[in-house]
Order: C-alpha cells, then sequence, then structure tokens
C-alpha cells in the first residue's frame, strides 16, 4: 500500500472515498466524505477549535483501499493525538475505512506511516465512537502489538436499535404489552383530538430553512439542548440538515397541532434505516404527549417502508427501550507510542 497525508479534504478523492465506505467494514452517515467535510468547517459545532488535518489514505495500484479520516489536536486527556473526523460528540458512529480483507495491512501501515509522516509530535491515536464488533479493534490491537506500542479499549456507553420486521403489527406485537397498549392509547388519542393533529416531513425546499429553525427552536425548550446549542453547534446543524438535504438523506419530521409545531425529530434516511440524531418537544401541547406520538408515527411508516432498522444512537434514555430497542455499546480506542 502506498500512504499519503492530506492536510486539506482531497476533493479529487470524493466519489473513491464513499464508494469505498460501501464496501467497508463499517459503512454509516457519519463516515461519508461530505458529511466529515461539513463536520470540519465548524469543527463539530466548535469542540476542536485548535486542530488541524491529517487524513491519511492508503491505495494500492492507484486504487484507494484505505482512509484514516484524523485531525491533530490536544485531546481530552490534555496529550498532543490524532483523533477521529467527527469526534466526539456529534457523530455518533466512526471508524477506520478499508475493506475487511485489507484492513490488517492497512492498520499496520497507518501506525508505521503516521510515525514517520512529518506530523507534528503526536503520543496517541484516540479514536471514539467505533462499535464494540468493529474488526478495526482486532487490526489496531494487532499493528500495536507489531510495533511494540500500547493498545487500550474503553466502553464508552449504549447505543440501542430496533430491528425492524416490516410490519407495524408485527413490530408492535414484539414489544411488551403494556407500552404496546400505551403506544396505541396514545394514538388513538391523538387521532380522535378536537385539535388538527398530523405528522409532516419537511420537504418542501422553499421551507426547509424555516423547518430548520422551527426544529432548533424546540430543541432548545430542553435546559440541556438549550445550553449544547451554541452559535458554533447551530451553525453545525444548520449545515447537516442542509447536507443531508442536498444528499437525499434527510428526514425531518414534525408533529404539529393546529399547524404549531409541537414535536420534531431530525433523522437520517440512509441504507434502508433510520437514523435517530435529535429531537424537540415543545411543552405547550404536553397533553397531546407529541414526541410518543410522533415517535409512534415514524415507527409505524419505518415498517410499512420496509426499512431494516430504526438506530436511536449513542444514549441509554429509558424511552428508547419501552420502544422495543436492544443493546450495543460504542468504545473508545488508544493506541499509545
Amino acid at each position: 500500500m502506498e500512504f499519503k497525508l492530506h492536510t486539506r479534504f482531497p476533493s479529487e478523492l470524493q466519489a473513491e472515498w464513499n464508494d469505498l465506505l460501501e464496501q467497508a467494514i463499517t459503512h454509516v452517515p457519519f463516515l461519508r466524505y461530505e458529511y466529515l467535510e461539513t463536520w470540519w468547517q465548524t469543527r463539530g459545532g466548535g469542540e476542536w477549535p485548535k486542530s488541524e488535518l491529517a487524513i491519511i489514505t492508503a491505495s494500492r495500484d492507484g486504487k484507494l483501499v484505505g482512509v484514516a479520516p484524523l485531525f491533530q489536536a490536544t485531546n481530552r486527556d490534555d496529550q498532543p493525538s490524532l483523533l477521529l473526523l467527527g469526534s466526539i460528540e456529534v457523530s455518533d458512529y466512526l471508524d477506520l475505512i478499508a475493506r475487511a480483507d485489507d484492513l490488517d495491512e492497512f492498520a499496520a501501515g497507518l501506525l508505521a506511516f503516521a510515525a514517520g509522516a512529518g506530523l507534528p509530535a503526536w503520543k496517541m491515536i484516540d479514536l471514539y465512537n467505533l462499535f464494540e464488533t468493529s474488526p478495526s479493534l482486532a487490526a489496531l490491537q494487532k499493528a500495536a502489538k507489531g510495533v511494540g506500542w500500547s493498545y487500550r479499549c474503553e466502553i464508552l456507553q449504549q447505543a440501542p436499535y430496533i430491528p425492524l420486521p416490516g410490519d407495524w403489527e408485527t413490530y408492535l406485537a414484539s414489544i411488551d404489552k403494556k407500552q404496546r397498549h400505551e403506544i396505541r392509547r396514545k394514538l388513538r388519542r391523538a387521532q380522535e383530538a378536537a385539535a388538527e393533529i398530523e405528522m409532516r416531513f419537511a420537504g418542501d425546499p422553499d421551507r426547509l430553512e424555516a423547518d430548520i429553525e422551527g426544529f432548533m427552536t424546540l430543541m432548545a425548550q430542553d435546559p440541556d439542548k438549550a445550553a449544547f446549542l451554541t452559535p458554533g453547534m447551530r451553525e453545525h446543524m444548520r449545515l447537516v440538515m442542509r447536507c443531508a438535504s442536498k444528499n437525499c438523506c434527510l428526514q425531518l419530521s414534525f408533529l404539529e397541532v393546529n399547524g404549531e409545531k409541537a414535536a420534531g425529530y431530525l433523522s437520517f434516511d440512509y441504507l434502508n434505516r433510520i437514523w435517530v440524531y435529535n429531537s424537540g418537544i415543545d411543552q405547550r401541547f404536553a397533553e397531546y404527549s407529541p414526541g410518543w406520538v410522533l415517535l409512534g408515527y415514524l415507527l409505524k411508516w419505518a415498517n410499512e417502508q420496509k426499512r431494516a432498522g430504526f438506530d436511536f444512537m449513542r444514549g441509554n434514555e429509558e424511552y428508547k427501550y419501552r420502544f422495543g430497542a436492544v443493546d450495543r455499546q460504542v468504545v473508545r480506542v488508544v493506541v499509545s507510542r
């Protein structure tokens, strides 16, 4: 493999990057070229203001076979490090980009190249938000052992998801009886309410900017999310939603009560599954349980549209399990020299 360091986004590799991702060990929306390029514009909404791009690619016979989408920064342990673009807070799943058959060679070559690529001194490769089942874990452990470096892996948090059967009634039958009854009751109450209640997907380009701002207004009603939505983070969210819309994978949905936004879900409709990114609720409409009702409508829609899964991504909030989610975990891998 021939390795190369990129200190700017290699636009000439965008198509090859995304083609490789489709065959890679981990295929998630947060590893697409356009998403990571968007993330870099705001450094994750201001999470990494002092950072330098350090993307490392590998090719064989002129064909792209590996991407380590990295940047340099001082990590949370106050150590000079190489981290994955997208780290840490706003990109739920990350990884190296390579096919399974190339992974061991790519991981070993990556460590050797990064050590001698002329990068400013770094002490560790600090990789957040990998699936605990990612083949990268074993490949990096093997590569680290081969050069006498240390390897450490720690569990970060849960990432619940719902496998979908493709049928609404079959899905309901699979969850707890009490929860099934509660979902039916709340949906029926919304349908029978005197107010006009309906779900709407944001799809009109002329309304997109208003819908983006309306969604963040819903988010900001939660004090924790209001604190999260700094000016930099608001700009990041705007850019991500515009990027997803441009690439036809934005699912921005609202439950509207008499034409007013009562709840919203920001998700990605990608790879035949729904990736739930964030949500917001207007407490003025609490009597209608707008968050639960909208989530019920979205799960019904996803089943009817034969989506294979409904991924809540990181966070172990109770409501996810009440809707039938099962756990996975994401981890942090640290390779130190």
